[in-house]
């Protein structure tokens, strides 16, 4: 693919707001895209706001349940490429308020791709799953023949949306694709909550970290810069080889850490003594996940550049700057 492919290409991006949502943005401007990003709610101290990518895009403010409103942005902006990055992203909030989830992350889906049906520009579609969409299995780690079947709110929300945009592709002819990545880290996530920036503003702050789960939950990681490459080069290779369309692909460092050992990390990586609190509260939640990334490898050609310790060591340099000033 010839490295002007993104040049004034109209690119909607959802989820703009969000941690990879922020980077892909970042991402498109330095190749020169022309980007119009869903807002949903004003977030200011996100990425795409703190670190100005707002004044360099058009944003729309809309929903991702008004199907004529994604109609209209896709047909006014003459919309070439979308990636679906926009979802309810924590698994206890899935759990707690599970219809909000699956308006989100399944409605919200089906209403962006039969806008998409609709479009005759729209030539590629990038749509984020999960690797929670597998649900709980013996043999690991997840490869794409494997069943989805996720059991959990937040993990049957991405299943469906999973699902429903290889509907969309096999039955309609919509130009997309699916990605299956790991948990996402990197600079410019404010769900405290989560265990990599959680522990990072504890340690900043000379508090505990806390670990939300009992500490043995294994889970892949990968870094928001190479999840933002990812997704990039995935969208470049379908232009190229429209035989992809439909097809599943993960994504990840291929490094697997319990939340101990990840906070653990974390801990020596900012030379701090502190101890971390293990509160037990895990429910709703499955064991053990890591993928299988050789697809994404082998026909894409893809390949983490950051990787699991420079990736961490990017996101602390991030939040010591932001939190500190």
């Amino acid at each position: 693919m010839q490295n002007n492919f993104w040049q004034d290409r109209r690119v909607f991006v959802t989820g703009a707001t969000g941690l990879v949502g922020g980077w892909v943005v970042k991402h498109l401007l330095k190749k020169g895209a022309d980007v119009v990003a869903l807002v949903r709610d004003y977030v200011p101290q996100s990425h795409f706001y703190s670190d100005q990518l707002s004044s360099k895009v058009v944003s729309v403010r809309g929903d991702l349940s008004d199907t004529l409103f994604l109609e209209r942005v896709l047909g006014e902006y003459e919309i070439q490429t979308v990636l679906h990055l926009a979802a309810q992203t924590i698994v206890p909030i899935a759990n707690r308020n599970p219809l909000s989830t699956f308006e989100s992350n399944i409605a919200g889906t089906w209403n962006l791709l039969e806008a998409c049906r609709r479009s005759s520009l729209v030539k590629q579609i990038v749509v984020a799953s999960s690797d929670k969409a597998y649900g709980d299995v013996a043999d690991l780690p997840y490869n794409e023949t494997m069943p989805l079947r996720a059991v959990h709110p937040y993990d049957v929300s991405k299943a469906c949306a999973d699902m429903i945009t290889q509907s969309y592709a096999k039955s309609f002819g919509v130009p997309a694709v699916i990605t299956r990545c790991g948990n996402f880290f990197g600079g410019g996530d404010l769900n405290w909550n989560r265990i990599v920036p959680g522990t990072i503003r504890s340690i900043i702050r000379n508090q505990q970290p806390i670990i939300r789960s009992d500490g043995t939950l294994i889970r892949d990681y990968i870094y928001v810069e190479d999840a933002a490459s990812a997704y990039l080069s995935l969208a470049e290779k379908i232009a190229e080889n429209p035989s992809l369309l439909g097809e599943t692909f993960n994504f990840s460092n291929e490094t697997q850490l319990s939340a101990s050992q990840m906070v653990q990390k974390i801990i020596e990586l900012m030379q701090s003594n502190l101890k971390p609190v293990i509160m037990g509260e895990n429910s709703g939640e499955i064991q053990d996940q890591y993928l299988d990334s050789t697809k994404a490898k082998t026909l894409l050609g893809w390949q983490p550049v950051f990787g699991l310790e420079k990736g961490l060591l990017a996101t602390i340099e991030w939040y010591r700057k932001h939190l500190l000033g």
